[in-house]
């Protein structure tokens, strides 16, 4: 079995190995109290065997160029009927919302609207944070009118002495806001985190032990001091990730997804677009320079989020990958079947239709990256992250 040292470089590579996917699998498990001791293990070991059995039928991953199959990609200037895309024109209002369309049918799953019982309420606003640098502000983020309403706090930072609305970064975060930052203002999160037993986090809830744990990666100060804002929030407040039958989170309030509704990453989407409804009312920030970023599942959801809403000025992608920036058609690293049983919870179910035969999917990650046209995209993709 491997060590920690080892397991953790297959964490920054990405790669979706047995013990990892157990981790994942078996995170919701101690949630389930009103087990005995005895059915816990049985389920327990019923998740073991099925994940085994799963993993064991999945192909290798290659990571060898000169073993990339030939293919070729569907042409985003060519419409469905045959006809060219020969002008701008033609890309707005005819090719690119027939490409929207075959991305919501069969890969990302389409997400309802607007929900009517939208509420924003300034829970905090601080403008002496960060020693006096900067305000503060976290936005409490409910979605209908009921008590059991899910719950996202966004946390906004923006720099103190700007004498205009600001651009901001809007972005989620893995592990909960308090983790971007050892601000002790910040706000614990209470929903489900994963389990990391460095920073103290047993039966899947956080507390002050792991305020700040992320901050390397997060460059707040900087930020600032260029005069942007940053805004995010937990993934997890909208969508727990992991496979829990899309019955928790913003899920509570919809029926179960048919097979061509909403995966989680369309979900995650969605909350940003809920984000970016509130940033439209901030009187500091300014709504028409909201750049949406995120990095691996993160990744595919900013180019996601950037493709559907054409509020957002710009859209930034790190690491994403297969179902992000990566082609389908190569399959190099990830591959459409891997990642649909790796993560069955990401896409929606359409999607595993192309496990085997990734070659008919009507569309692939080029035409994805399009959808941002002419709004600016950047991607990055690190040389040594074979799935990237």
């Amino acid at each position: 079995m491997p060590n920690s040292a080892s397991l953790e470089q297959i964490k920054q590579a990405n790669v979706p190995t047995p013990f990892l996917l157990l981790q994942q699998r078996l995170a919701w498990i101690p949630r389930m109290t009103n087990l005995r001791p005895t059915h816990r293990l049985l389920l327990t070991i019923t998740t073991l065997i099925g994940l085994t059995m799963s993993e064991s039928s999945l192909p290798a991953a290659n990571y060898d160029e000169t073993k990339v199959p030939k293919y070729e990609l569907p042409d985003p200037l060519m419409m469905q009927d045959g006809t060219r895309v020969n002008s701008s024109k033609d890309w707005m209002e005819k090719k690119r919302p027939e490409v929207l369309e075959l991305f919501r049918e069969h890969v990302y799953g389409h997400s309802p609207g607007r929900p009517s019982g939208l509420k924003f309420k300034v829970i905090q606003n601080d403008a002496t944070a960060l020693d006096n640098q900067a305000i503060r502000r976290e936005v409490l983020i409910t979605f209908a009118r009921k008590e059991a309403t899910p719950e996202v706090n966004m946390l906004i930072y923006l720099p103190k002495d700007a004498d205009s609305p600001v651009p901001t970064f809007l972005t989620m975060n893995f592990d909960g806001n308090h983790t971007i930052h050892p601000d002790p203002g910040i706000s614990i999160t209470r929903s489900w985190v994963r389990n990391i037993k460095d920073w103290g986090i047993k039966n899947n809830r956080a507390d002050e032990r792991s305020r700040g744990a992320k901050r390397s990666r997060w460059a707040v100060e900087k930020i600032l001091d260029r005069g942007y804002g940053l805004a995010t929030i937990y993934y997890g407040d909208i969508d727990p990730d992991y496979d829990h039958g899309f019955s928790n989170g913003i899920h509570r309030l919809y029926p179960k997804p048919k097979p061509d509704e909403w995966g989680s990453i369309s979900t995650w989407a969605w909350g940003l677009s809920r984000c970016l409804d509130y940033l439209e009312t901030d009187r500091d920030i300014n709504a028409k320079k909201v750049a949406v970023m995120g990095h691996s599942r993160l990744g595919k959801t900013a180019l996601w989020t950037g493709a559907q809403d054409e509020r957002f000025a710009m859209v930034i992608s790190n690491n994403s990958g297969c179902g992000g920036a990566a082609l389908s058609r190569r399959q190099f690293g990830e591959t459409v079947k891997r990642i649909n049983t790796s993560f069955p919870h990401w896409f929606c179910d359409n999607f595993t239709k192309y496990n085997d035969r990734v070659n008919d999917l009507p569309v692939d990650q080029h035409m994805l990256i399009a959808l941002a046209a002419p709004r600016p995209v950047y991607i990055g993709s690190a040389e040594k992250d074979d799935h990237a």
